[in-house]
Parts: structure tokens; C-alpha cells; sequence
């Protein structure tokens, strides 16, 4: 083979790499775009679905489908509660029926066979020798064929304004925001902190749930069912708070790292339990942690009213922690968003860095992936299982010291808002994996933040944010319900048959 015959298989040759590559590349990028088009799918989905529980639950929908009331009247200028006589006549018996309603001596009675009520009732017979023929002055109940456009216009407005108070609840709203931006570049700051609180409240509930989501996604990829952060994150909240008040004299640069630290350590301590348990005895970390959930509960209900009650009061809490061990607020009050949002990030880059980019956490993946074939390899299955139970509570107990040291900056007995049985969803939502788990954590927090607003505006239920999260949750674990929904196809990777 001359030089140029070389050149040329060579050329050929890393051409053919190159186009591999790239063709693996774009493979990578099509997996990440059909990777997220299923959540956004799912939850769009959610969506629709809550419209439709709200407008079966809405009373005034219900009534614009079903009764539509219309006065007759000689001349219509209202046709939004009038109707004329001859329109009346065409969808309506020319005499009072049952259901109709009747004007008497400046009162308006609903026409009934049974007069239960005479303040508010009339019998037929009475209400048909007062109207004879129907009339002005009666009132009729059309249906939803009648005047379709009343039902449609009720259930968008339902929706619109459900949907819209639960945006601006968790966002806020975009011209007072816009109002705000521009006030302050013209040199006055007094409309941010309202403009923007509905988004700084958003973050600032999203904040434990990006943590205890990753402790449970952790325990995840290693394997483990950790159903205890609900208790490690009370022991954790235990041990920060303890460190906080207790402690005096120090600089803020070292009482505050060392009360994070104690949380960490305190939820760390607790959650290595079941995992050194599930390693020596075989029993299951489930029940374990279950069980160890009651134990912190009673453990933190006994310290918050014994050795740990504040002093000279009656409430069951914790004296006040330090201004030394306050983590920082970025903004002034009413803006409680404080610097315990960038450290949840932090932490989900180093439980990534973690699990993907360094020994330890391939170890912890591959016990999670194969415990057997793990030990066959020489890896520690005791190790691991500890270490996976310590970083799970650890985090979980980094939640609570964040929260404590960040709002509430003592320790009540009702301390939970139940992050410790969320997060069980948000690791199954994100895929158990530190990026999904951030993204879950801010949908379950836009949507708790926004719920209130919802329900005090729209008068909806604060319940339906729960119901929004489980249908989320179903259709992300059941993807073949979206896939069949919107008829997409699952790609599958051609067969590579190498050739002798």
C-alpha cells in the first residue's frame, strides 16, 4: 500500500470517528430533549385535569350549566339577566312551572309543589292564579343548550381566575413587577419587596424540599428506601438549634458554620442507624426508619419540654438561637428569602459531583444497582450502606438547620410541614437524580406558595395543589399513560451488528 493509499484510509478513517461521535452527541442531546418533553407533558397534563376537578367543584359553573337565570320583560336592556317575552315563549310551557321564580309584593319566590318555606317559597297553584299566561315578572331557568356561551365563559373564568391567582400567588404579578423594576431604577426601592415577595416566597419554600429531595435520591442510587427524613430531619433541626442558642461568644463565621454542621451530624447520626442495621442484620430500612420516626418525634417532644423548654415560658420550644448562628437575609422584611437557597444548590452540585464524578460515588450506584455483584467486585456493602444512611440524614438534617437558622431561628414542637413524606415524591419525580430533584423541589414549591392565594382569591380548596402533585407524580412514574395520550413513540436504538 503506496503513502497516499494510507493518507486516504487514514482520512477515511477518522472521518468515520468524527461522524460517530457526533452522531453520539446528537443522540445525547435527542435523550435530553425527550427526557424533559415527558414532565412538561405530565404536568400540562395535570393541569387540565385540575381545571376540570375545579370546575366540577365550582357552584357557579355548575349553575350556569344547569340554571341560567332570565327575567321576562317587555324590552330587553339587560341580556345578560333579561330575556324578552317572545324568546321566553319559544323555550319555555306558556304557563309558570316548577322551578321558575315569581315576583310578589317586591319579593322574589322559587315556584315548588310543597311550600317549605313561605319566605322563599310559593306553591304552583298560587304562583299560576298571579301569572296566569308567563309573563314579565317571572323569572325562567334556561340549561346549557339554551345559552351555550354562559357555561363556556363561567368555566373559563373559573379556570382563569383559579390558575391566575395560583401565578400570582407563586410568582407574582408581571406589571406590578415591571412597575417595580422600572420604580427602582429611577432611584425608589419601596415597591420591590411587594412586587416580588410571591417569588422570594416561592424559593424559600422550595428550599427544604430541594434538600430532603436529594437525601431521599440519594439513598435512591445507593439502593435504600429511606422513608426517615421526616424523623432525621426533626433530629437534625434538634442539634442546630441546640448549638445556636447554646453557644455563646463566637463570630458569625464560626457559630454558624458549626450549627449547620451540628444538623448535618444530628440527621447523619440518625439515618446511619438503619443503614448499619440493614448491612449486619439484613433487617429493612423501611421499617426501620419508620420506627425511628416515632422515636425522633417522642425524642424532640420530651427535649422541647424538659431540658430544652424555653425559660419562663408555657409553649413547648426552644429558646432562640444567637444572632451569631443567623444565616443571612438577602433582602429586607417582609422578604424572608435568605442564604440558605444557594447553599440547597451548592449541595445539589456536590451530591452530583458525588455520585457521578468521583469513586465513592460509583461505589454507592453500583451496591444501589447490584448489591451481589457490588461485594464480587470487593466493594464494602457495610460501607456503603452506612455512608449512603449518613449523607441521606445528613441532608435531611441540613433542611431543618436551614430553616430553623434562616426563618424561625428557634425549634417548636409542630416543627415539620411534612418535607420528610414529600420528598419521597419529589425523588421519584426527579428521577432520583440532583438535577430533576432541583426542578421538582421548585414546581412543589411554586405550587404550595401559590396554593394560599388560590384559595383565599379563587375560593378553591387548598387541597387541589395535592391533588396537582399526585396526578404529576402518576403520570411521571407511568410514562406510557402520556406516551399513549399524546401518541408518542418510544425511540429505540438501532442494532449495531459488527461484520468480520
Amino acid at each position: 500500500m503506496n503513502q497516499s493509499t494510507q493518507q486516504a484510509t487514514l482520512a477515511m478513517s477518522n472521518g468515520g470517528a468524527q461522524r460517530l461521535e457526533d452522531r453520539s452527541i446528537s443522540r445525547r442531546y435527542a435523550a435530553l430533549i425527550r427526557g424533559f418533553i415527558v414532565p412538561l407533558l405530565a404536568i400540562l397534563t395535570a393541569l387540565i385535569l385540575g381545571a376540570v376537578i375545579i370546575l366540577v367543584t365550582d357552584l357557579n359553573v355548575i349553575n350556569a350549566f344547569t340554571r341560567i337565570p332570565r327575567q321576562v320583560v317587555t324590552s330587553v336592556v339587560d341580556p345578560e339577566t333579561q330575556i324578552s317575552l317572545e324568546e321566553a315563549l319559544r323555550r319555555h310551557p306558556p304557563q309558570v312551572m316548577v322551578g321558575d321564580a315569581v315576583q310578589v309584593d317586591g319579593r322574589t319566590l322559587q315556584v315548588v309543589q310543597e311550600v317549605l318555606n313561605p319566605q322563599e317559597q310559593i306553591a304552583l297553584e298560587q304562583a299560576r292564579e298571579l301569572y296566569p299566561q308567563l309573563m314579565p315578572g317571572v323569572t325562567v331557568y334556561l340549561n346549557f343548550w339554551d345559552e351555550p356561551l354562559v357555561g363556556l365563559s363561567a368555566a373559563w373564568k373559573s379556570i382563569r381566575t383559579a390558575y391566575g391567582a395560583l401565578f400570582e400567588g407563586s410568582i407574582g404579578n408581571p406589571p406590578k413587577m415591571i412597575a417595580a423594576l422600572r420604580a427602582w431604577i429611577g432611584g425608589d426601592p419601596s415597591l420591590m419587596p411587594t412586587a416580588f415577595y410571591p417569588l422570594t416566597e416561592s424559593l424559600v419554600t422550595a428550599t427544604p424540599y430541594i434538600l430532603v429531595g436529594l437525601a431521599v435520591a440519594l439513598s435512591f442510587q445507593a439502593g435504600l428506601f429511606n422513608i426517615g427524613a421526616e424523623g432525621q430531619y426533626f433530629v437534625g433541626g434538634l442539634t442546630s438549634v441546640f448549638v445556636g442558642y447554646s453557644i455563646q461568644g463566637l463570630p458569625w463565621y464560626i457559630h454558624l458554620p458549626l450549627a449547620l454542621l451540628a444538623g448535618v451530624i444530628g440527621g447523619g447520626l440518625w439515618g446511619a442507624i438503619p443503614g448499619l442495621l440493614r448491612a449486619t442484620t439484613g433487617a429493612h430500612e423501611v421499617i426501620n426508619t419508620i420506627m425511628m420516626n416515632y422515636t425522633a418525634f417522642a425524642l424532640s417532644d420530651w427535649l422541647l419540654n424538659g431540658p430544652m423548654k424555653r425559660p419562663g415560658g408555657f409553649r413547648p420550644i426552644s429558646p432562640e438561637i444567637q444572632p451569631s448562628a443567623v444565616l443571612p437575609s438577602l433582602f429586607p422584611s417582609p422578604i424572608r428569602f435568605h442564604a440558605g437557597f444557594f447553599l440547597a444548590l451548592a449541595c445539589a452540585v456536590l451530591v452530583y459531583g458525588l455520585l457521578f464524578k468521583t469513586t465513592i460515588g460509583f461505589e454507592l450506584r453500583t451496591v444501589g444497582a447490584n448489591a451481589r455483584a457490588a461485594r464480587y467486585a470487593g466493594m464494602s456493602i457495610l460501607k456503603n450502606y452506612v455512608l449512603a444512611m449518613f449523607l441521606s440524614g445528613g441532608l435531611a438534617g441540613l433542611a431543618a438547620a436551614n430553616d430553623i437558622l434562616g426563618l424561625i431561628r428557634y425549634m417548636p414542637n409542630a416543627f415539620s410541614a411534612g418535607y420528610g413524606f414529600d420528598s419521597i415524591a419529589l425523588a421519584l419525580l426527579g428521577r432520583s437524580h440532583p438535577v430533576g430533584v432541583v426542578l421538582a423541589a421548585l414546581l412543589f414549591g411554586t405550587l404550595r406558595a401559590g396554593a394560599t392565594r388560590m384559595q383565599s382569591v379563587a375560593q378553591i380548596p387548598i387541597d387541589i395543589i395535592s391533588i396537582l402533585q399526585a396526578m404529576i407524580i402518576i403520570f411521571i412514574a407511568a410514562p406510557e399513560i402520556i406516551r399513549a395520550l399524546y401518541r408518542l413513540r418510544e425511540r429505540r436504538e438501532p442494532l449495531l451488528i459488527a461484520r468480520s
